[in-house]
Order: structure tokens, then sequence, then C-alpha cells
């Protein structure tokens, strides 16, 4: 039996209504039913990360809680155990890589800005295993700006200009190198290397000018393809030594970029719609335009102007025959002609208007689709239907009302299906509906504090009439040295609901939730125009196209691998044992399966932690080969926040620099805080050994040392291996240099993989076969730019196989080192009590900061901490979650005199 209510009467009704009606007999309601095992079979997440502030300094402490949500039920994830943390440099190379444990999707991390980071705009990237299989567009992916003037001795500014020569683009830079105090380095010396995408295109010498400055130029010719690049300086100081910086160059070219969007998805001749533009410069930002769209016969049928960031939308009614472009004009002046998407002879216009109560929608269908069968509206968010309606198709407009009270807050997605079930026409609208969030009241004592001063903070939760057990983080800063950019900021609401589901860059997220007036919701509408993405994907789910799942879930740690004779037949029902003293003893046995597999899963243990595995065939000889599994890495892809990128982060951040550094001072004068020594070079004259499956490009054994598995045993780290082993290598944190490059990172080599250099120390000296060290350019030529500092290459006792985690030293035994949990640090906060004799000055950057409040039944928790010696507003930012997915964040400032 078939059921059907009028369009707007369906479209009115509640959630609950809606569902009570049933089309089992019909092929739509088989689509229907088919989203809803989708969702259930292929049920994805995502994630957020609230940090303690949005940018620092070398040396700092980067603290942050991780939120992981399940996109379908929009409450904590039950999927995923673990969740994987990166920290990547500017060059887009994994720095730090921490895993998480996941209890009920949440988890706490911190990574540690050692002296040997450098000033630059770095990514931090989270995601689960789960998560890699819908791919790195919908990981969390977040830009921090780090500035540097602990351990920096030359601060750099570069400005660039840009010129057209025919095709080719030359690119103007002028850089000024200057010491911490501003003071500039005057008649320098100095190289440099200019790279676009890693291909270098000049190279020479120059002096710096009276003021510290140098002109550089340089021809782009292929500026479709070298859009960005660095520029790495090395300068010679008065004493002599030489400092190598990495300017970034942003661009290449001052061009604007204008893409045009039809509402719905296609023009469609003589219907009338609206057409989403988006103008972005060369930088990624927004880039405000006037124009005007012209037809074929340059007759004007309408303007269009950018109301925020570039974007804004017009109206056209598309007459056949024709076709349009938009005339755009720049605030230089210049003008540039785009043409318009082709209108479709027939077809489908879906329009939208989003309103404070309302989503006002209108159909309009080509004269040649009507009475072509029963049109059906499907109103999603994430997969999960909350209206399906149907209208005949024998009028040329359908116009309806969804009320915005029975949505959820996110991103609303509409699919218009014609008479044959096909989706025709698809638009996406964004809903802030406070009534889904968490009411959070934050009181302290009284509004001022003095330095020292102990301040009790009370924390209240309610969802509407409920009171709220959740988890909650809180962070405290100073804003007269952490300045928030409340637009520009990220945070809970703007990523769980808003960016988390969209791909590429969104300028000032926090804008289109900070108000919720009639100008925001159409600056939102248009950025639902211009860049709205949705996750599920009718078509596959119409045909039966299953994700392709490489990626299971992790909801512990696990052991696993096959066992197999030395001539490569796998043993079945044999046993495996597996050994460890890291953090306690363990001793686990098992058999391997039909096909000689074996698996220990259930564990937990932290990073770094060493296994033994043991294994025997069937008649209990010990020649077997271990295949261990190891989990792959991720691809690091380009960082698309390409608008949060800036060339000159010292600058930028000079006022929390300083701060900074009087902080790191202090800690240093105190003892509190390690900084390296640079020791005198001792010479010490290495044999050369010939290396078994090297990787060395020069061939086995072509280096200026080779350290062999013997002088490797006595020592915890790599870096402790081989200092003092080799005449001019020298460590600093870990990381290899060559002395006479004053600093600059060798390249480490790892059975033929590229890694950063401070992974060195992430290798157990145990598993290593040889380490060869080229320093001479007899050797390091070879490696091009990437040798310049010299190479450090490592064959493991299984070199040349990829698998650094396991090393076979004996027959019957193999040593497994795989990824384990990280155990965050706590956060430390100093005590002040009248009685306290500590009179070191207090320059704390992050006052404060807990990931782990919890609310009780009445929905109240309560914290404490200390002022520091620094007058000014104090800011709390609150955000949590409760266990069934509703989202909360405050802020609440109070001030220090």
């Amino acid at each position: 039996m078939k059921y059907r209510l009028p369009l707007l009467a369906l479209l009115t009704l509640s959630l609950v209504a809606v569902f009570a009606f049933r089309f089992e007999d019909d092929p739509f309601s088989v689509i229907l039913k088919k989203m809803e095992i989708y969702n259930k079979e292929y049920q994805q997440e995502k994630v957020y990360l609230h940090f303690d502030k949005p940018y620092y300094a070398v040396g700092d402490d980067i603290w942050f809680k991780a939120y992981v949500i399940n996109v379908q039920t929009s409450r904590p994830s039950q999927i995923s155990g673990a969740l994987y943390v990166e920290l990547l440099n500017e060059k887009d190379s994994v720095k730090q890589l921490l895993k998480l444990p996941l209890v009920s999707g949440i988890g706490v991390g911190d990574f540690k800005l050692s002296e040997s980071f450098v000033e630059g705009n770095y990514r931090i990237r989270a995601y689960t295993q789960w998560m890699r299989n819908a791919g790195t567009d919908f990981f969390f992916d977040k830009t921090i700006k780090v500035g540097n003037s602990w351990s920096n001795k030359v601060f750099t500014n570069a400005s660039y200009t840009f010129e057209k020569k025919n095709t080719a683009q030359q690119v103007n830079a002028l850089i000024k190198f200057s010491d911490k105090d501003g003071k500039p380095y005057a008649s320098a010396d100095l190289t440099y290397d200019v790279q676009l995408s890693f291909r270098s295109i000049l190279k020479g010498k120059a002096t710096t000018n009276a003021a510290g400055e140098v002109d550089l130029s340089f021809l782009n010719a292929q500026p479709a393809i070298y859009k960005s690049g660095r520029i790495t300086a090395t300068l010679t100081l008065p004493d002599g030594k030489k400092v190598t910086k990495d300017i970034l160059i942003k661009s290449t070219a001052n061009e604007v970029d204008v893409q045009f969007f039809p509402e719905g998805g296609n023009l469609v001749q003589e219907l009338p719609s609206k057409a989403g533009f988006k103008a972005m410069n060369s930088s990624g930002l927004g880039e405000d335009v006037t124009g005007t769209i012209i037809d074929n016969e340059g007759q004007e049928v309408n303007t269009l102007e950018s109301t925020h960031l570039g974007m804004g939308h017009f109206v056209i009614n598309p007459q056949p025959g024709k076709v349009y472009s938009a005339k755009i004009k720049f605030k230089d002046g210049s003008e540039k002609s785009f043409e318009l998407p082709k209108a479709l002879p027939q077809g489908y216009v879906v329009s939208a208007v989003n309103t404070a109560e309302n989503i006002q929608l209108k159909i309009m269908i080509s004269q040649g689709l009507l009475n072509k069968g029963e049109l059906k509206l499907v109103t999603q968010h994430n997969g999960n239907v909350y209206f399906s309606t149907r209208s005949s198709s024998s009028k040329p407009v359908i116009s309806t009302v969804i009320k915005k009270e029975d949505l959820p807050s996110g991103i609303i997605q509409l699919t218009l299906f014609d008479g044959e079930n096909k989706p025709v026409c698809e638009r996406l609208v964004f809903v802030n509906n406070d009534a889904d969030k968490i009411t959070t009241t934050i009181k302290t004592e009284k509004e001022s504090y003095s330095p020292r001063e102990k301040v009790i903070v009370d924390l209240s939760a309610q969802f509407q009439t409920k009171l709220v057990q959740g988890s909650f983080s809180v962070a405290v800063s100073n804003t007269k040295s952490v300045t928030p950019d409340e637009l520009n900021e990220s945070n809970i609401f703007t990523t769980l609901l808003l960016t988390a589901d969209l791909i590429g860059y969104v300028e000032k997220p926090n804008y289109y939730l900070n108000n919720n007036n009639a100008e925001t919701r159409g600056d939102v509408d248009n950025l639902m125009l211009t860049q709205g993405w949705r996750r599920i994907i009718w078509n596959n789910v119409i045909n039966n196209l299953s994700p392709n799942i490489r990626y299971q879930p992790e909801k512990s740690l696990v052991v696993s691998g096959a066992i197999a004779t030395t001539g490569g037949k796998m043993i079945p029902k044999t046993k495996v044992s597996l050994f460890s003293t890291s953090g306690g003893f363990l001793s686990i046995d098992t058999l391997t399966d039909d096909n000689g597999k074996f698996n220990f899963d259930g564990l937990s243990f932290r990073d770094s932690t060493k296994f033994i595995v043991q294994a025997r065939t069937l008649k209990g000889k010990r020649n077997v080969d271990f295949m261990m599994n190891v989990v792959s890495g991720e691809i690091v892809t380009k960082n698309k926040n390409t608008g949060d990128v800036i060339v000159n982060v010292n600058d930028a951040l000079s006022g929390y620099l300083q701060q900074s550094k009087n902080y790191f001072d202090e800690l240093t004068r105190r003892g509190q805080l390690e900084r390296s020594i640079t020791l005198k070079e001792v010479k010490i004259q290495e044999k050369k050994a010939k290396v078994q499956n090297s990787s060395n490009l020069n061939g086995s054994g072509g280096a200026d040392a080779v350290i062999n598995a013997d002088q490797l045993q006595t020592c915890v780290t790599l870096s402790q291996c081989l200092q003092g082993r080799v005449a001019g290598l020298m460590f600093r944190n870990g990381i290899p240099s060559l002395m006479r490059n004053n600093g600059a990172p060798m390249q480490v080599i790892v059975d033929g993989m590229f890694m950063e250099p401070s992974f060195l120390d992430n290798i157990v000296p145990a598993d290593v076969e040889t380490v060869e060290i080229l320093k001479s350019i007899i050797y390091t030529s070879i490696y091009g730019s990437r040798g310049g500092g010299g190479v450090l290459i490592v064959t493991t006792k299984r070199g040349g196989n990829n698998n650094y985690g396991a090393s076979k030293y004996v027959e019957g035994i193999t040593t497994f080192v795989p990824k384990g949990y990280y155990v965050s640090r706590e956060f430390y906060t100093p005590k002040y009590s009248p009685e306290s004799t500590d009179s070191a000055p207090d320059f704390r950057t992050t006052i404060y900061w807990n990931p782990l409040i919890a609310t009780n039944e009445n929905g109240k928790a309560q914290f404490s901490y200390y002022c520091s010696d620094e007058p000014g507003i104090h800011r709390i930012v609150i955000e949590g979650i409760d266990m069934f997915g509703n989202l909360s964040r405050a802020v609440y400032t109070y001030t220090v005199k």
C-alpha cells in the first residue's frame, strides 16, 4: 500500500511523524532503506582538538584535548580506540607523531617544541585508522604559528612584489636580517637557494646593505605549476658563525581566481536561479570584487558584488542560444572576464532562502519535464534522513517551508529526485540552532584579582531543562600576551558543526557562528553555495557502491603477523610466544591459524615498548621467517589552510615572543629548562666497514665513516651511540648536524626512506646493522639539495625491507617495536600561599590548562589555580560534550591588577 501526503504537509511534520509512514513497496523507499543500512554499516568519525592557546613559541608545550565524534549519531565515538596526532612542519614532513588512547571518544596529549624547532607555520593533523577510509580531506588539520626568540640569533622579514614578463612571472623579494633586539646585520655575506615546489631555480651570493637588507629577483617560467616555495639563506655572522634560515615564498603572483557555482548544481535555460561566486587571491584569502554579467552579444544582464570574504551571489535567467560571462573588477582597478557554467536546455532548480525560523524552498521545473513522474525531496543531516517528501511534477513551481526547529545544527543536505528516482539537484543549508547546545555558565568569586591570587571557578552545565554530566576542557590565558582572534579561531562549534564536513579552507570560521542575524545567515549561505561538500553521495548508495575499506577500527593495540618457513611456506597451528619486560613482565602464547597468521590483541602499552616474538616450526626447528604487520603511515598532503599561512611569523607574534622569552629566561636561570651546549670538536678516526643491504647511492660503504652494530650495543639512543665517534658530527636534542654547518640538520635515511632528522632516536640501536656518515661533497653531492647539510644513512638488521620496527637477531626470534600509546604529561601550575618565599617572576603564557574536568549529576564542577605576575585580562575558555553529543563552549574574562 502506498501513502502520499502533500509536500508542504509532509515537510512541516515532526521527525517522529514522518518516520511513521512507510513506503515499503515502491523503489524510492528501497533507496531510503539502502541509506539507512549504509549509515549503520559505514559510520564515520570526525575529530576536534581543543588547544590551550592559538599560537606558540619554540620552548613551549602544546597542550590539547581530542574529541572524536561519530558522524551519524553525533555522539562521542565508540568506533575507534586510538587517535593519531601529527605535528607537521612547513615542508610537509612529520616532526612528531603521537598515538593516543581514546575512552568514549576522548583523548589528551601534548607536544614539546624543543630547541631544535625553528619558527614557521606548523600543522597539527589528527585522524583514526577508520577515518583513513574516507580520505585525508576529512582529517582534522589545523595550521598553528610557532615563533622563535629564545634560541634564535637571526630574525628575518620578507616582502614580495610581482611583475609579469610575457607568460612568466618575476618575483622581487626584499629580505631584512636583524638580531633579536632589531639591530640589522649590515654588510653581512650570505648565500641563497631559491626553491619553488622543492625545485631549485636560482642560487647565488649577496651582501646585506646598511639596513641589513638584500634584494633578490627571480623568474618563475611556470607560475601555474610552481605557486609557492622558499628561500634558503645562509648568513655569516660577525663572529664568523653561519646561520641558515628558510624564508617562505607563499605565492609567486598576485592573481585572483573567481569561480562560479549555480544553486542546486546547474544553470537551466529559462529558469531563474542564484549563482554563487567566490574570488580568492594567491594567498588563499577571499578578495572583494565587483562586476557585471554579460551575454555573448555584449548585453549586460546583471551586476555582482561580493558581500563577505570574496563571496556573494547573483540571479540569472539563462536564455536559449546565449552564453554568459562575468566581467570582474578587482580592487587595483584591473579587470578580467570569466566564463559562467553553460546552462542545460532543461532540468530542475532548487532555490533556498535561510531565514531566522525557516528554510524557504522553491523547486522550478522546465516545461519539457512537467508530468514526468513523482518528485521526491530528501532532507538529511550526516546521512540521517529527517524528511522524505513527495509531490507531483505537474506544476512548474513548487514552494514549501521547512521549520528549522525540527532540524539539528550543522550542514543540512537537500536532494531532489526525479520521477526515475535519480538525484538531479542538491542544495546545502547551514542551521545554527541554539537549542542544540549546552548552556554553560562560568562564575568566579570576584571580577578582579591580584597577581598570584587564587582563582576558584564554578562551572555549571545544562541542556534545555536537564542538568548535564559531561567532559570539559579549560584553557586560561592572559589576553595581553595571547591576543584572541575571535572570528578566525576554530572551536568545538566551528569544527564539528561546519568545517569538519567541508573540503578546503574556510576563512574566519567563527564569524559564521558568532551571530545568527540576517547578514550572517546570508554570508554562511554563500559559503554553502560556493564551498559546500557532503560526505554522503547518493549515487554510491543507489548503485550499492560500498566504500573501499582498507583500514579497520583500532579497538586496542595489537601485535600480529605471520610465520613461514625460510622457503616461504606458511606454518599453520604452530606456537608463537610474545615477551616484553618494558613497564613490567609480559609473556603470552598463541597458535597460528590455518594460514600461518597470529594475533595478540587486547594489548595496552606505551610507545617505544620493545617485544620479543618467538616461534618454531611444527618440528621444533628455529629456521622460520617472521612477517610482522606494521601500520603504514599516512601520506602527508599539502596544507589546505593556505589562508592561515604567513611569511613573517616572528613579526606577527612579536608581543607574545617577548613574553615567552622572559618566561624561558627565568626558567633557565632557575635551572628548570635545559639548553644545548656545543662541545669542542674531538677527532676520532674510524675504519670504513663494508655494508650489506645499504641504500647508499654512492654504493655500499661509500661514506666518510661507517659505524657497525658492534659499536651500538652500550647505549640507549642512536644519538648517544654516535656522539663523539665521528669528527665534526654533533647532536642537539637528538638532531644530527655537522659542526661546519652551524646546526643545520643532516638528512636521515632509514633503509632507503627519507626521514626527519628528529626521527633518529626513534630507532632502537640494537636494531641497527650500520650507520654511514656522509660529510664531504664527494659523497653528499649525489643527494642534491637534500645532502647539503650532510647525510646519515641507517641500515637496520633487516635493512631494505622498510620494516625497521622488526629485527631478527637469531633464528626463531625477532624483536618488534610497534607504535604504542603516548601518555600525556600533566600541566604544571604553581601554588602560592601567604607563606610562600618564591620571589622569582611568574611569566606564564598559559595560566591554566585542564583537559579532564567532569561535571557531576547536578551539572556542576569546580577547579582552581593561581594568577601569574603579569597584569591584564585573563580569558577562560571552556569546551565540552555530553554523552548524547551535545556541545558546549563558554568564554569568561576577569581582570588581574
